[in-house]
């Protein structure tokens, strides 16, 4: 018999995630039946929408996310033993599946490519840059791109996608270390919103004609300071509010209403879900591409050990990664 164990929500967060929030379980699974299969979680994600997805879960339910697993057991034709394929099945090592909500990994994966970049350059993270940049805002070349959280795994794709595009790119990062490794992988220009004396003046030195599209994993108050300096018909693309996740009290004051009204500024929310089928595959194939000739660069930051995904979510929420956030089991 094969025993799963899985991080599960012990008591629902109140502010930021603590170790108390979550449980450590193992389950002994049932044989499989017809049509089933064993997987054996490889590269588990810890992502910011999990701070939010956490409140649609009832406290014992195992954490969600996304997965890179192998099939070690199999009676389903269509997945057989070493198949590797990409689940939500949460945070657990072993999982069953009817392989109905399974997704293979690309036949075309190369030998040189790690695994757990189908959990994001060449996956969800890196989708969402590719669609929210080209999609909702519909970059064009020779205009100025804003990206905040631009040294995580949607960000950093993000401004890369932007220079492909013939961009100026501005991000703006947590760190020294993470403005350092935005300058080389080619944004141009970037700063340490922790450290600039104004956000307001930052901003206005890095493009003192303004914003064309803004790409937001940030919200909140940064946000607020952005629209006032977007360009009229500029186009800002919400993908996250990071900086908003852990509140317990009222959000802060959106922007006056006529900045967006007299700057005829578009703002449109997305999931990146919202795409799928022939368009999603192409997306994937031009993101693998680009990886391979060099002009997509990615960093992963790595934790080792299951037992650590609670600190690993903790910590990516907290922005101690550089690139994409992963624990290897």
């Amino acid at each position: 018999m094969v025993h799963a164990k899985s991080w599960t929500l012990k008591k629902h967060f109140e502010g930021p995630p603590t170790s108390s929030n979550f449980e450590l379980k193992t389950t002994e699974l049932p044989p499989l039946k017809n049509g089933e299969v064993l997987l054996e979680a490889l590269f588990l994600t810890v992502d910011p929408y999990m701070r939010i997805a956490a409140k649609r879960l009832k406290e014992g339910d195992t954490m969600m996310g996304e997965q890179v697993a192998r099939v070690v057991e199999s009676k389903n034709s269509a997945f057989p033993t070493g198949t590797v394929v990409l689940t939500f099945s949460g945070w657990t090592t072993h999982s069953i599946s009817d392989g109905k909500k399974l997704e293979k990994l690309s036949a075309e994966w190369p030998k040189t490519l790690p695994l757990s970049l189908a959990l994001g350059t060449v996956g969800m993270p890196g989708l969402t840059a590719y669609f929210g940049l080209l999609e909702v805002c519909g970059v064009k070349g020779g205009e100025t791109v804003l990206v905040n959280a631009a040294a995580g795994a949607v960000g950093s794709v993000v401004g890369q996608i932007a220079k492909l595009k013939g961009c100026k790119v501005v991000g703006s990062a947590g760190s020294d270390e993470k403005v350092a490794y935005l300058k080389k992988i080619g944004f141009d220009v970037a700063f340490n919103y922790k450290t600039v004396e104004s956000l307001e003046k930052a901003l206005k030195e890095a493009s003192p004609d303004g914003y064309d599209c803004y790409f937001d994993n940030v919200g909140g108050e940064f946000t607020n300071t952005v629209i006032p300096q977007m360009k009229t018909f500029g186009r800002i693309a919400v993908c996250g509010a990071i900086s908003t996740y852990n509140r317990t009290g009222p959000p802060p004051p959106g922007p006056p209403p006529e900045i967006i009204i007299y700057q005829q500024l578009r703002t449109e929310g997305f999931i990146v879900y919202r795409w799928q089928g022939e368009v999603r595959q192409k997306a994937l194939k031009e993101l693998m591409t680009w990886v391979l000739e060099g002009k997509i660069q990615y960093h992963e930051h790595v934790t080792e050990g299951f037992e650590n995904m609670p600190a690993a979510f903790m910590g990516m929420l907290k922005g101690e990664n550089l690139g994409k956030a992963i624990v290897k089991v």
